[in-house]
């Protein structure tokens, strides 16, 4: 019986283990979108900067991610900042030139020992081509930030920009 509960131990140390990395990044729920799909992105905050409360939440938003409309959250300020894209969108017949560039959650408080989510959604422009599409993102704390904004798509870097994979209009969904 000891043997057995030793056996579970190591198991379940060894789950934590290779686990734990996958929960550390700052992450999107759904891992793949259509080009030229609408997507509802909710990002997941997982941890403070080294111990400390979360209090702003900045989003880059990406040429070719238009008719951005945030979420607002319970107990956040919510702003956007909009500018003007490098292309233009068809938006059911009507061209689309500018719109939210950046979102920013603030004045919040999210203990490091909790876990939330923002969300966010937007179109992915018909004129993307399938492969990683990224929304770099900044967690601010009193004393720091943690910044994932890495969007190389490079395996095992530090601080990765929540990602997703974007896929043909006529692939089918995973």
């Amino acid at each position: 019986m000891i043997r057995n509960f030793a056996r579970a131990a190591v198991a379940a140390a060894s789950l934590v283990a290779f686990a734990a990395p996958a929960f550390a990044h700052v992450t999107l729920e759904t891992p793949q979108a259509k080009i030229g799909s609408t997507y509802k992105a909710v990002l997941r905050v997982p941890h403070g900067c080294e111990g400390q409360a979360t209090n702003v939440v900045r989003v880059q938003i990406p040429e070719g991610f238009y008719g951005v409309k945030p979420m607002p959250k319970a107990g956040w300020k919510l702003e956007t900042v909009t500018g003007k894209y490098a292309n233009s969108y068809d938006n059911h017949g009507t061209a689309v030139t500018e719109g939210v560039k950046e979102i920013v959650w603030s004045g919040g408080d999210l203990p490091d020992a909790f876990y939330d989510e923002f969300v966010f959604r937007g179109t992915f422009a018909g004129s993307l081509e399938p492969g990683k599409f990224s929304f770099p993102t900044i967690q601010e704390c009193a004393n720091g930030e943690e910044a994932w904004i890495d969007t190389t798509g490079a395996e095992g870097v530090d601080m990765p920009a929540p990602s997703l994979e974007l896929v043909p209009a006529d692939a089918a969904a995973h």
